[in-house]
């Protein structure tokens, strides 16, 4: 079996795994009510929507 002859430094093994955990940008979706982008399965800022009923009452600006 093959054993190492030295050890391996930190900042050289994470420097070989640093590409593999790169994690995507979330993706965004438009509400179907309003508009607004937002993230996918989560409430609607802008008007409280999700799933298409009214789950956080949002004031609105006068």
């Amino acid at each position: 079996m093959a054993v190492p002859k030295r050890k391996t430094s930190k900042a050289r093994r994470d420097k070989r795994r640093s590409s593999v955990w790169k994690l995507e940008s979330p993706g965004i979706v438009p509400c179907p009510k309003c508009g607004v982008f937002h993230l996918p399965h989560r409430v609607c800022k802008a008007c409280g929507y999700y799933n298409g009923r009214e789950v956080l009452k949002v004031q609105t600006e006068k």
